[in-house]
């Protein structure tokens, strides 16, 4: 499955730290990627039927924040996306608007490529789909039968494959709650802690086997479809290997979806999955959080056909902390607007402060668990003083115009000579 279509990256003068971001499991600050060479980085992508809402757009745009991180340090970047195409949601969004479940995900694949390609969002080498990856998941699953870590219930109507949870306390490290919470998040978020059969309530399906009118496939499991936590596992194993490191997504993947894929890898490995856990925050609408089931998205597409800038939809975001949970208004949105204008106008000035420290506290700003925030204050701080007439160095402008394109993904120039950046983030 192709990705969408990469970004040139401007070259800026020196080289950016090593990056430090929040890590969920041991809830401290630790460094992420090597000092030289290649990191790796799994983000799970979307299941196509609601795309690209704002939650989408925050996750994947603090995640270009760290791949533009590990660029200016002058690393390179093996990064891996999934795309869930076939799973319960998406089905059952098909059904209830009448529409084919294939056809559904084509289209909300193709409009998730086009708003993060217009929101400058630099992409994984590609896109991986389930669909395309059955035997992929599969021989996995098989790996971990003969492993003794996956069992299929027996005397029922659908002999599903479950992993075996051996203990379901390291799944819940970091996290902050209980067994019985987790429980009923696990059943919030897929998981069936209480069926009839299963040894633990935290095991998880990896094999659905066939139901009327589902999609699914032959193998040597039954003919089926695979669970979710599962496809993630496999498809991040054979893209990265074991030991990446930063598998990321939204905090509502924190439990049970990325516990359960690393401990998937685990028990086949004997290794780690991800050295670092990066979760975003939620976005909220007006006082309400943003569902799909209260209908209330605020959708990328929606805002560029009214006439949105994609470059302030992108300064909404950045003004967020990629870990705090916010909700966005259309004031929010009005405020970035300016913001996107002052910088523009500063840029368009013949000369202005030295750019230098602003790069510098920039990078600061970034290597600090990602801090976008305080990066934006730096230039804000930068434009008022270069539209008042402050500073007389001719080469600040366009540093600034290229330093806010490399680290923050802002374009406020259009026309620059840039050294390009292939899709999955290839050196410069």
């Amino acid at each position: 499955m192709r990705s969408w279509a990469g970004v040139s990256v401007p070259e800026l003068p020196g080289r950016g730290g090593r990056v430090q971001v929040h890590d969920t499991v041991t809830q401290t600050l630790m460094p992420v990627g090597p000092e030289h060479g290649e990191a790796r980085l799994y983000a799970c992508g979307i299941t196509p039927y609601d795309a690209t809402h704002l939650g989408h757009a925050f996750t994947y745009v603090g995640v270009d924040l760290l791949v533009r991180s590990w660029l200016d340090a002058g690393l390179r970047v093996r990064y891996a996306q999934n795309v869930t195409d076939v799973d319960d949601p998406l089905l059952e969004r098909a059904e209830a608007t009448g529409d084919d479940w294939q056809r559904l995900a084509t289209e909300q694949v193709e409009l998730y490529r086009s708003d993060l390609s217009a929101l400058r969002v630099l992409p994984p080498a590609e896109l991986t789909g389930v669909v395309d990856s059955i035997e992929l998941v599969v021989q996995l699953i098989e790996r971990l039968r003969d492993r003794g870590a996956v069992y299929q219930l027996s005397g029922q109507d659908h002999p599903d494959w479950y992993f075996a949870n051996p203990d379901p306390i390291p799944l819940l490290r970091g996290l902050g709650i209980d067994e019985p919470q987790a429980r009923e998040i696990f059943a919030e978020r897929g998981g069936d802690p209480d069926r009839a059969g299963k040894r633990g309530p935290f095991d998880c399906l990896v094999w659905r086997a066939e139901r009327p009118g589902e999609p699914a496939w032959d193998s040597a499991l039954g003919r089926g479809r695979p669970g979710w936590h599962v496809e993630c596992t496999a498809i991040a194993l054979h893209r990265l290997g074991t030991a990446f490191d930063v598998q990321a997504g939204g905090s509502d993947l924190a439990f049970p979806h990325h516990p359960m894929c690393a401990a998937e890898a685990t028990a086949l490995t004997g290794e780690p999955f991800a050295t670092a856990f990066l979760h975003t925050g939620m976005v909220g609408l007006d006082g309400t959080k943003m569902s799909k089931s209260l209908g209330n998205l605020v959708f990328v597409s929606r805002l560029l056909a009214d006439g949105a800038d994609p470059m302030a939809i992108r300064l909404v975001l950045l003004a967020q902390h990629y870990r705090r949970d916010w909700e966005y208004n259309s004031h929010l949105l009005a405020e970035a607007a300016q913001r996107l204008d002052r910088w523009r106008s500063a840029v368009a000035r013949p000369s202005g402060p030295s750019a230098l420290p602003v790069l510098e506290e920039v990078r600061g700003h970034l290597r600090d668990d990602l801090d976008a925030p305080s990066a934006l204050a730096v230039i804000d701080r930068w434009a008022e003083e270069a539209l008042a007439g402050q500073g007389s160095d001719q080469t600040a402008p366009a540093l600034i115009a290229e330093l806010a394109d490399a680290l923050l993904g802002v374009e406020l120039e259009s026309a620059r000579t840039l050294a390009p950046v292939q899709p999955g983030g290839a050196p410069r």
